[in-house]
């Protein structure tokens, strides 16, 4: 074995300049003489080749290219948590350390601040005042001397061990088991081996209640074996992770309240029933999932689902989910308050994201929060009574009525609009005449002169048109586009009145009609883009 080269370097994480890789071979390699360390790369890009050479296949590579050999003079296997720790802060004793003036001290041309430091002595005691550390891309690769950081770091509550060395979840134990009360942990990007067998775990977690495992490349087995050891966890992170399939978590992480999958391609969105019932959870990140639809089948029309009895806050964005049926199955949550849901298929079906806006609010009756916009009452209510008036028309040829008697609205009506009938019985059931509108008769009556001004555009001259009080917002809109030619452009519409001195009233709803705003004849309309 070459001089200085780990006994147990096979399997190690490695690192050469800013490449990390892992080792899958130690030994020669034909014609060549010494000893060779065939890596495979976390960067195919960083390699050469599938781990064979000259015909002779040494090791193998999830990618063709992604392995190459490199003499172990050149791999950094790492140091141990405490000497990370130590030139981190500052306080390592074998560095050049030279007392500075008042709270300095100079470590080589670099100047560390630190309070009430005279002495070298004095500085490694600091090292027990840590309570948050980070040790980011330090080389850490293993604990150390046993029981040396309990001596050393014992109020350290916070560590972030992310983009490291470390080789495995034990290496993790035993680091987190010298560590009385730690409650955050970070070790993502490390690319380790987990427990694949129930085994006994020790106190090394009995505190923690923030874990981050992203890019770790745990498997959902093996979180639910390591989970045993994770009393009081209350934030589990494992985004990036390849996890396609979830196993129900009996006896474990029943005190999680924050679930992170994105970034791993589940399978399917029934998928998720099987976590379905974490008592206390109350945010489930699924952002880039690959999920297309949302199906809570133990639930009917109008109800609510026993499935995520605690859940408040749900992230579905940047996933396949093209159909509104999904966002119907969403009001069944009995606990969702904040939904994020763009850059999904179904958003396309609606061109005007404030219509869009509107409709997700109308089918979700307890949505408080979405895509991080609060939801005023105001806001839900005018959706509410949109979304009752603009499909009145449906639900009446559908078979509903405003006599309850006779009010029996089809299976496929309920199906696409399932909170319908509630929003009857909260502003009760629209009546054909309010629905139809008035007679063509009257449209002249109705009818509003209005002058049209482009205020940043003083080429534009001003346009008059006659325009009837019931025209949405959103129609007069795309009026506006025939009419000066506007190419692609979010128009921004107002309007002032000579009863309105000084004001400009912005019409910000595109579902509402011009007589919402009480715009009157004679009022000038200003457009902007």
């Amino acid at each position: 074995m070459a001089a200085g080269l780990p006994p147990d370097a096979l399997g190690r994480r490695v690192a050469c300049g800013t490449d990390y890789g892992t080792v899958r071979y130690v030994g020669s390699v034909s014609p060549t003489a010494g000893i060779w360390l065939g890596v495979e790369w976390d960067d195919p890009e960083r390699g050469k080749h599938d781990g064979s050479y000259e015909g002779t296949q040494y090791f193998t590579c999830r990618h063709p290219k992604g392995g190459s050999f490199i003499r172990p003079n050149k791999a950094n296997f790492g140091v141990d948590f405490l000497t990370a720790v130590k030139d981190r802060y500052g306080l390592n004793d074998k560095q050049d350390v030279q007392c500075g003036t008042g709270n300095t001290v100079v470590i080589g041309t670099k100047t560390v601040e630190f309070i009430g430091m005279d002495s070298v002595a004095e500085q490694q005691r600091q090292l027990n005042k840590l309570v948050d550390i980070s040790v980011r891309e330090c080389a850490v690769s293993h604990a150390g001397q046993e029981e040396e950081i309990s001596r050393t770091c014992a109020n350290m509550r916070h560590i972030n061990l992310s983009k490291n060395l470390i080789s495995s979840w034990e290496t993790v134990v035993a680091i987190a088991s010298q560590v009385q009360n730690l409650e955050t942990l970070n070790v993502s990007e490390n690319k380790m081996k987990f427990p694949s067998t129930s085994t006994f775990t020790s106190s090394a977690f009995s505190n923690l209640k923030i874990l981050a495992l992203n890019q770790t490349e745990i498997t959902w087995t093996e979180v639910l074996l390591c989970a045993q050891g994770w009393p009081v966890l209350e934030e589990l992170y494992l985004s990036s992770n390849n996890i396609t399939v979830l196993e129900r978590p009996d006896n474990v992480l029943q005190t999680l309240k924050l679930l992170d999958l994105s970034d791993n391609q589940l399978l399917d969105g029934n998928q998720l029933h099987l976590i379905a019932q974490l008592p206390r959870l109350e945010q489930l990140i699924l952002r880039n999932t690959g999920i297309s639809s949302v199906h809570f089948p133990d639930a009917g029309f109008g109800c609510k689902t026993k499935m995520f009895p605690s859940l408040k806050r749900l992230a579905i964005n940047d996933n396949k989910i093209s159909q509104w049926s999904s966002i119907n199955e969403l009001d069944k949550l009995p606990s969702l308050r904040a939904l994020q849901c763009n850059n999904n298929p179904f958003v396309d079906t609606e061109k005007n994201p404030e219509t869009l806006k509107q409709l997700i609010i109308a089918k979700i009756s307890q949505l408080e929060v979405l895509n991080n916009c609060e939801i005023l009452p105001a806001e839900r209510r005018g959706a509410e009574l949109d979304y009752r008036k603009i499909f009145g028309k449906d639900w009446l040829e559908a078979g509903g009525h405003w006599n309850p008697e006779k009010n029996k609205p089809s299976e496929e009506f309920l199906a696409a609009h399932p909170r319908y009938p509630a929003l009857c019985l909260k502003y009760g059931a629209p009546e054909e005449g309010e629905l139809k509108g008035q007679q063509p008769l009257t449209l002249k009556n109705q009818l509003l002169t209005l002058t049209i001004k482009c205020p940043e555009k003083p080429e534009q001259k001003p346009v008059e048109k006659k325009l009837p009080e019931s025209m949405t917002i959103q129609k007069v809109k795309g009026l506006l586009y025939r009419l000066f030619k506007i190419p692609g452009s979010d128009l921004k519409l107002s309007y002032k009145s000579s009863k309105l001195e000084g004001k400009e009233v912005e019409l910000d709803n595109d579902l509402k009609p011009l007589q919402f705003y009480s715009i009157e004849s004679g009022d000038c309309v200003l457009v902007r883009w």
